[in-house]
């Protein structure tokens, strides 16, 4: 076995145990968090992607669509592909700025803010319930710490140059993106 593959105690040397990988953990807590939200949703038939959308826009109110996939975590081209379905069920509306035809802008309609409205109750009572359990200050540093690790640039350069120093780091690189 190479001695970057030589094994520790069952893990490969190199790499965090599975149980303190970050990529894990974050996908842990990121399921813990959302299972019950996703059952919030089922019934609406609103799916976890357009409900951030939804949730964006009631918050900031009449986006262009590069911000809502910003600030909504989601790629713009999956964006684009949610348009027609969530325009179809009434819950937000589109519209072209006349001083620049090329942005589309949307909005929440009132169908759209009425969903968002009736999930309140319980969307409220799942996170009090995590501020009870988990501790409203552990939850707030928690925010904090995750915004912190957010502001990190932690992608690999786009295109090195053969024989550059990021070219001869992109292995250590790709390990700390790993978890390793």
């Amino acid at each position: 076995m190479a001695e970057s593959q030589a094994k520790v105690g069952g893990t490969p040397q190199g790499y965090r145990r599975v149980r303190r990988s970050l990529p894990i953990a974050l996908l842990r807590a990121r399921e813990t968090v959302m299972g019950p939200i996703r059952d919030m949703l089922a019934d609406s038939g609103v799916n976890e992607q357009k409900w951030r959308v939804l949730r964006v826009l009631q918050e900031y109110g009449p986006m262009e669509l590069s911000h809502i996939a910003t600030e909504a975590c989601l790629m713009q081209s999956s964006l684009t592909r949610m348009l027609r379905p969530l325009e179809e069920e009434g819950l937000v509306a589109r519209s072209t700025p006349p001083d620049d035809r090329r942005k589309t802008v949307l909005e929440i309609t009132p169908a759209g803010e009425a969903l968002v409205q009736a999930h309140a109750p319980e969307s409220a009572a799942f996170f009090a319930r995590i501020e009870a359990e988990f501790g409203a200050e552990r939850l707030e540093l928690l925010l904090d710490l995750l915004e912190g690790l957010q502001a990190l640039e932690l992608r690999r350069p786009s295109a090195p140059v053969a024989g550059s120093v990021a070219e001869d780091a992109g292995p250590a690189l790709e390990a700390a993106a790993s978890g390793r």
